[in-house]
């Protein structure tokens, strides 16, 4: 499938799964850019993580300002291509992937580490 439908159907997950969240989850999430990419970028390789990586968190957790300490602002990024492969390319599945790795990526921006994200459904 196209990287361009790829993304299309990451964005409409994405946006499913933000109207089903309660009211004060969501308008804390409004606070996070998402990025749909196909892959991860050279930087976030070299910073160690492994090349099918499905997403990633990286910035300023709610709750914390941006300062000349903490220049990143919040931003999840999905992985289309991973995600794609992971769902073994099917489409139900690739939607479903996406959502969870939303959710996932969602709640180390509100401060939940790998135990809370578990606790919760979302490994």
């Amino acid at each position: 499938m196209k990287a361009s439908r790829l993304a299309g159907i990451a964005s409409e997950a994405v946006a499913a799964a933000m109207r089903e969240l309660p009211a004060e989850v969501r308008k804390a999430a409004g606070a996070v850019a998402v990025h749909v990419e196909a892959a991860p970028a050279a930087d976030v390789l070299a910073d160690g993580f492994e090349p099918d990586i499905l997403g990633l968190f990286s910035g300023s957790p709610a709750g914390t300002e941006l300062s000349a300490d903490n220049l990143e602002p919040p931003r999840i990024f999905l992985y289309t291509a991973n995600l794609w492969d992971y769902a073994e390319r099917d489409v139900g599945t690739f939607r479903e992937e996406v959502r969870l790795t939303f959710l996932h990526e969602l709640g180390h921006f509100l401060g939940w580490d790998e135990d809370q994200v578990a606790e919760r459904g979302l490994d």
